[in-house]
């Protein structure tokens, strides 16, 4: 034991400078080699979808509709999965229009296994085959942990977040593996830079990340994956979030689903298809969000400051209506209904300054 902490505290000083020096001298190579894979995907490989099997889960707004459209371009056959069927018609019909030359809809949650199963089964029986299985669905947060009186939000985060990812894969997977097919999962920069208010939420995307990058390593190329990583990219993606409206209940904002073209949504989108067809195995948007993960690394501290002094700057805490400013009541008030598609989730008890937002489903 004692030989063990020996060894332990001199490689402690050891190996992190020895680490920096061997990756100096190989970030050269490192940069070519790179650059030799960006040129062979982007100009050489680029896999025709004409024809090909899409499920796109999440697809009744945001980032998921918008993938949907990008599929349709290409001419792919779409498999439209959310909660709200009745989104769905509209999106089917745009994305017909786009090239797509069948859409099917499929009701579903995909928070259940069962549910899951259900429409991979439909999209085997119709189709016969899954190429593409794109993830979008995800709900974001923005309350201080300590503010949220009702534990039993927290479960309904990490479903959505992460088994409403890992349970598609998990019987989508026997098919993708048939075809040499591809996920494609909705991640976010909070699974590694730590966000105030969004304690669960990057909890859940980053055990999400590590899911996919543990799978990538058993699927040994197989089956591909593309994790695409946004950070915050405006105010479109804020569309169909969730509001605690004064005096009333948790509500679906429809009206925030009207679609602004050039939006960062869509460019974000379009990357992700790009990303996938050239089978790329990371998109990121925006780009500069990455030099944030070298202070991670090597400054955590820093960026522990960074945080303390925007939040010094902010006197009393209050979750606010994202976009308006406008803080929540702080008297109490009656149960709210929890909405993750189309259909409620009751929560009792719920925080006033509890808001959720929606990204994509």
């Amino acid at each position: 034991m004692v030989m063990m902490d020996t060894i332990n505290s001199v490689l402690n000083w050891v190996v992190p400078p020895a680490s920096l020096v061997m990756l100096a001298f190989s970030w050269p190579a490192l940069t070519f080699i790179n650059t030799c894979e960006w040129l062979y995907y982007s100009f050489l490989y680029h896999e025709d979808m004409y024809n090909k099997v899409v499920i796109v889960t999440g697809a009744s707004s945001g980032i998921g509709e918008q993938i949907a459209y990008e599929y349709a371009k290409k001419r792919a056959n779409l498999v439209l999965v959310a909660r709200r069927d009745h989104r769905l018609h509209g999106i089917s019909e745009n994305a017909k229009r786009l090239g797509a030359p069948h859409v099917l809809i499929v009701a579903a949650d995909v928070v259940k296994e069962d549910e899951c199963r259900r429409f991979v089964n439909e999209t085997i029986s119709v189709f016969g085959r899954i190429d593409h299985l794109v993830n979008t669905a995800s709900l974001g947060h923005t309350f201080y942990f300590e503010e949220a009186n009702d534990a039993s939000v927290f479960p309904i985060l990490l479903d959505i977040n992460f088994w409403g990812n890992v349970y598609p894969t998990y019987v989508a997977l026997p098919y993708l593996r048939q075809n040499h097919g591809r996920i494609v999962v909705n991640a976010a920069v909070e699974n590694w830079l730590p966000l105030p208010r969004m304690s669960i939420y990057s909890a859940a995307k980053a055990a999400l990340v590590n899911f996919y990058e543990t799978l990538r390593l058993e699927l040994n190329g197989d089956v591909g994956i593309t994790i695409a990583t946004h950070g915050w990219i405006g105010a479109e993606m804020a569309r169909g979030k969730f509001m605690l409206e004064e005096g009333a209940e948790m509500q679906w904002k429809e009206e925030r689903e009207v679609q602004a073209a050039g939006s960062p949504v869509e460019e974000f989108a379009r990357l992700i298809v790009s990303a996938a067809v050239r089978g790329s195995a990371n998109v990121k948007y925006p780009s500069w969000y990455d030099v944030f993960l070298l202070y991670r690394v090597f400054a955590p501290d820093v960026l522990t400051w960074t945080f303390r002094f925007l939040l010094s700057n902010q006197g009393v805490r209050a979750t606010s209506f994202m976009g308006t400013g406008r803080p929540l009541l702080e008297a109490s008030s009656p149960p709210k209904r929890l909405l993750t598609g189309g259909e409620p989730r009751t929560t009792q008890h719920m925080s006033p300054r509890l808001q959720l937002r929606q990204l994509d489903e």
